[in-house]
């Protein structure tokens, strides 16, 4: 079974930023999958610095070993509408990341990297405060029409792989 959650942070005052990406993922996967036959989906519920007491809840109840944990999450090192999917590999700075590896005392848990920069150059935010912005209409449609379904596939795909333990 691969655990398989969304980061980002609760109430209406953050959704649709760009830290919540994990969370419109996991929305998003729900409704396009048919089963969720091998893995279970979660979503934390707690701000983003808080998300390693979450993880290390739920992972409480599995296995590590024999079920693979994927973290879904936004990523300033990678731009807008690009994604990777690596194990113990994450961005520079990322507070929810930081919190799961200290709790967990590991870091060697899979990640769907989901880029969010798309700041210009000329105009740039810094990334605490960037993450916290919303995404503009044109990259809501994109990450629902174009990015999201892409990023599905591919999941797909790897969720079949032999990289993770078939149970």
């Amino acid at each position: 079974m691969i655990l398989l959650i969304g980061l980002g942070n609760p109430g209406k005052k953050y959704q649709n930023t760009r830290h919540n990406v994990g969370h419109m993922f996991v929305d998003f996967f729900t409704n396009q999958s048919s089963s969720n036959e091998g893995y279970r989906l979660f979503k934390t519920n707690c701000f983003m610095n808080e998300s390693g007491k979450f993880v290390k809840k739920i992972t409480g109840h599995y296995s590590l070993d024999t079920n693979p944990l994927l973290i879904v999450h936004d990523d300033l090192d990678i731009p807008f509408g690009k994604f990777h999917i690596q194990k113990g590999v994450g961005p520079k700075l990322h507070n929810g990341l930081k919190s799961i590896e200290e709790n967990l005392k590991r870091n060697d848990f899979w990640r769907l990297r989901i880029g969010v920069d798309n700041r210009r150059p000329e105009n740039r935010v810094g990334g605490q405060s960037y993450v916290l912005h919303r995404f503009q209409d044109d990259e809501i449609s994109r990450l629902q029409e174009e990015i999201f379904p892409k990023i599905t596939s591919q999941l797909n795909l790897f969720l079949k792989s032999e990289f993770l333990p078939h149970i």
